[in-house]
């Protein structure tokens, strides 16, 4: 097997020559990662959260009205009777 000279020093992605393909690379230097963040995401984000809220909010809020609701009963029958102990002293 033989190795071609301009494959010698040619990276992992660029072994072999195919042709019919045009790929296009861009630097990592030359892109802007944040392009647009804030003018169209923040915009989308509140937009997502208007239109999920109702149906997302709903079980969470009775979720939490049942957790309460327990932890009420639990403190309140994990409490002594006051009346049990009138006579003790």
């Amino acid at each position: 097997m033989r190795i071609t000279s301009s494959l010698l020093g040619a990276h992992f992605g660029n072994l072999a020559k195919v042709h019919g393909i045009v790929t296009y690379k861009l630097s990592p230097f030359e892109q802007r990662a944040f392009a647009g963040a804030i003018s169209k995401g923040l915009p989308n984000i509140f937009n997502r959260i208007r239109s999920n809220i109702f149906i997302v909010a709903p079980p969470f809020i009775v979720g939490y009205l049942i957790y309460d609701l327990t932890e009420r009963e639990h403190h309140h029958l994990s409490r002594k009777n006051p009346k049990d102990f009138e006579d003790e002293e």
